[in-house]
């Protein structure tokens, strides 16, 4: 079967998204999506406003009267745990968004003894060691105690980022001293020297306690909520010493066919395969570098080297463990990692990973239901953002349930002009992929003898020929400029 997951929300999306997702599942379902991306459906510090990765609670999944209400942003629990139910009544999976780096919102302050760290260079100390007062005492008063009562204290964060002292508040990244010592886990990225720390109450994963409470968690929201698999947050932060005892623990003890995708935003796929191999590829971990690819050659437009499309990415790398994706809620306009794809590019990154053998791809919600949303530039002026969605989408999911089976045979010959062949199996038909990032574009490309005298049309719908094969089953195969072109046997 050709899976396809969708990215079901976006970072602007307005809210109450699991009654929406209920109320569009059958349509979904009918595009052939195999498994759906949730946000993390937890509490937030920032209440109804958080996006799901300011994480307050992780056992609030909109049930509790905390941080200013019951619902999350995206809805009640008992709303979440329908949607799950429609799409496993569908037949689709569902995999939830897990945020596990850090808490905010903290109920309660504790007076601790930290360093301060060069933002840029985390392993340097640029302070003596002093005591101050820190948000790192949670509670959870609403829950009251109700499926855990663990309570977080300073010695389960191994940073803060915001401490007060005699002097006032003072904001940096200070290294918190706990049971577990006054250095940083090295077992993490060492972007910036060490990236132990990300944001807000940085969680220390060398206590025990932390680690065995984060089992019991897990076990408990797979157990209440059903999910199939889960999309890790932020792992460079994250020590890979836990991350490999806690996935053994899932697969183990809950579930061993269990997904699981992390993001590891690195460009350069030597680092994202050494990742995976410090895991011993417990875990699938999204194609950043193609996400790049498809990035500069929508900006290079016919000045970048199609044929150099797939060089340098984890799909060509490791195709096991890599999930393709074009775009998510950190790469859209005016947000922290923006790298948006160009309008134009976006149809061909799309008919890339949906066509290409072996890719597991990710589609994006605005690229299938189109956004519009308003947020601050980088000069602080209100900026609209137009995000349309990608028209020729559901014939490319057709395309991959349908067309996009076997072998695949490449033509990436030409810099601004490639196809390649999917040859088809016992119940599909096969296709032929033609894609062009300058003028119109053909390529004479052989089918084998089995094919001779075939007829074939632009399931797209672009070109209006029908293109008809020789005895040898040969034939010439055409792309409009700047397109994409799927043509089947008619």
């Amino acid at each position: 079967m050709n899976g396809v997951i969708l990215q079901f929300f976006h970072w602007y999306h307005p809210g109450k998204l699991w009654n929406e997702f209920i109320d569009k599942a059958d349509y979904l379902k009918s595009l052939g999506f195999t498994s759906i991306w949730f946000p993390p459906a937890v509490k937030c510090a920032s209440g109804y406003d958080g996006r799901g990765y300011d994480v307050y609670d992780l056992y609030d999944l909109g049930e509790f009267n905390q941080k200013g209400g019951i619902p999350t942003r995206y809805g009640t629990k008992q709303d979440y745990l329908k949607a799950i139910e429609k799409a496993h009544e569908l037949g689709m999976e569902v995999y939830a968004d897990v945020v596990l780096n850090h808490r905010m919102g903290a109920d309660e302050q504790e007076t601790v003894t930290v360093h301060k760290v060069n933002e840029y260079n985390r392993n340097q100390v640029i302070s003596d060691q002093f005591q101050a007062d820190a948000m790192t005492r949670f509670t959870f008063p609403g829950r009251d105690g109700k499926y855990s009562q663990f309570i977080w204290d300073h010695q389960c964060f191994s940073g803060i980022d915001k401490i007060q002292t005699g002097d006032g508040e003072q904001n940096g990244i200070f290294k918190i001293h706990n049971e577990y010592g006054t250095e940083w886990n090295q077992h993490v990225s060492h972007q910036f020297g060490n990236y132990d720390y990300l944001m807000g109450a940085d969680v220390e994963f060398r206590n025990p306690f932390v680690v065995d409470e984060l089992k019991r968690w897990i076990r408990w929201y797979i157990d209440t909520t059903n999910v199939d698999g889960l999309r890790l947050d932020a792992l460079k932060h994250i020590s890979t010493d836990f991350l490999k005892e806690w996935i053994d623990y899932i697969k183990q003890e809950i579930d061993s066919g269990f997904f699981l995708v992390g993001e590891f935003w690195k460009d350069n796929v030597d680092k994202i395969s050494g990742f995976s191999e410090k895991m011993d590829h417990r875990i699938c971990s999204f194609d950043v570098p193609l996400h790049f690819n498809f990035f500069r050659a929508s900006q290079e437009k016919e000045h970048y080297n199609l044929s150099e499309i797939l060089n340098g990415t984890f799909l060509n790398c490791n195709p096991e463990c890599s999930v393709s994706f074009v775009g998510n809620h950190d790469t859209q306009k005016l947000q922290a990692l923006e790298s948006t794809v160009e309008d134009w590019f976006r149809p061909i990154a799309y008919a890339i990973i949906l066509l290409s053998e072996n890719a597991y791809p990710c589609v994006f919600y605005p690229d299938l239901f189109g956004v519009e949303y308003v947020d601050k530039n980088i000069d602080g002026e209100d900026q609209k953002i137009i995000m349309p969605k990608v028209e020729i989408l559901p014939d490319l999911m057709k395309a991959r349930q349908e067309f996009a089976y076997g072998e695949q045979i490449n033509y990436f010959d030409h810099p601004n002009c490639i196809a390649w062949i999917r040859k088809g199996d016992e119940t599909h038909r096969g296709c032929v992929v033609l894609i062009s990032n300058s003028e119109e574009g053909y390529k004479d490309m052989h089918l084998g003898k089995e094919n001779a005298f075939a007829t074939f049309i632009d399931l797209l719908g672009f070109r209006k020929e029908t293109i008809r094969l020789d005895e040898s089953g040969k034939g010439t195969f055409w792309v409009n400029p700047a397109s994409v072109s799927v043509w089947i046997k008619n």
